[in-house]
């Protein structure tokens, strides 16, 4: 077995390995989503923070069997590296997981990482691979999809109306692509409210949000032929940013949108922002991407509100995710 580097812009391994990664969700959980191949090759190249990862191929004879990504953090959790495993369904259990995770190991320890972390879904394959290399369960992540060919538009105006009600003191200022210069501060504390979202018992830090940090998120979507849609309610009174929400849709796969943080600040919770901000963006999607017919998010399973609020929205469950840490 041949275990090698995935360089950045190598854009014909990236869709080898997306092609990889589909064999596993059919055989694994079909309805899960496989990154595009165009978004693999950016995160591969920059990470989502100018953090590139650590990639490798596991090739067998020239037939490829497995690919392994370990992240680099670099604003945060810096202590930490978290590293996903991949192996074709047809080659597994001749230990090709297990080689391509020692070597992420490697990678690890060289860069000074003292904590590593895996998931997968919920199975007995992902605990016993789990159990077999040390790691600790310390959390549950669920991936849920919302079909917006069948949102019944009749509930969802009236939670509107009712969640306006309640937030008559804040308006929503709808922004497509980068943020305006005058709010990128303020979206800088606003975004700091996502630390609130529970992590349970994993050891990992508060997201640390900058400028410079909301840019580069700006730039990495580009990089993945993303197009960001954002809604913010802001008060009325003095202009201070209360909430917010994001979408990313795919421009390759116009159909596939992404959710991306949804967040009330501390001091403007209980006027029923969230859901608020959530309906008006799906009312913009109608108009701005026309063709987007799911959107897919993420939330720990402990996370009562943000599912409740997503639940009451039509997401259902595509799978759970079970997510271990261990020390090296």
């Amino acid at each position: 077995m041949d275990i090698s580097p995935i360089t950045p812009g190598d854009a014909a391994t990236c869709a080898e390995a997306v092609g990889l990664f589909e064999a596993v969700n059919r055989h694994d959980l079909p309805d899960a989503l496989t990154p595009s191949a165009t978004a693999f090759t950016a995160y591969v190249a920059i990470g989502w923070a100018d953090d590139p990862p650590a990639a490798f191929t596991a090739r067998d004879g020239g037939t490829l069997v497995g690919v392994a990504v370990a992240g680099r953090p670099v604003h945060e959790n810096l202590h930490m590296s978290w590293m996903h495993v991949n192996v074709h369904p047809e080659h597994r259990r001749r230990g090709y997981g297990t080689a391509l995770l020692d070597r992420l190991f490697e990678v690890a320890r060289a860069d000074d990482r003292r904590v590593a972390g895996i998931d997968g879904w919920d199975s007995p394959v992902t605990e016993a691979f789990a159990a077999r290399h040390g790691f600790e369960r310390k959390a549950v992540g669920v991936s849920r999809r919302q079909d917006l060919t069948a949102l019944d538009w009749t509930v969802l105006d009236k939670l509107y109306d009712e969640s306006a009600a309640a937030a008559r003191d804040y308006e929503l200022v709808r922004i497509a692509g980068a943020l305006p210069d005058e709010l990128l501060e303020p979206m800088v504390v606003l975004s700091g409210s996502i630390n609130d979202a529970p992590t349970d018992d994993l050891d990992v830090d508060d997201d640390v949000f900058t400028a410079d940090r909301l840019r580069i998120l700006e730039r990495s979507a580009e990089a993945r032929e993303w197009n960001m849609y954002r809604v913010v309610a802001r008060r009325r009174s003095d202009g201070e940013l209360a909430g917010h929400t994001a979408i990313f849709a795919e421009r390759g796969r116009p159909h596939v949108g992404h959710q991306h943080d949804t967040a009330v600040a501390r001091e403007h919770r209980g006027h029923r922002l969230g859901l608020l901000v959530k309906i008006d963006l799906l009312r913009w999607m109608r108009d701005a991407e026309p063709a987007l017919s799911q959107i897919d998010t993420w939330n720990a399973e402990s996370n009562d509100h943000m599912v409740a609020v997503n639940e009451t929205l039509g997401y259902r469950i595509i799978g759970r995710e079970l997510q271990y840490q261990r020390n090296l």
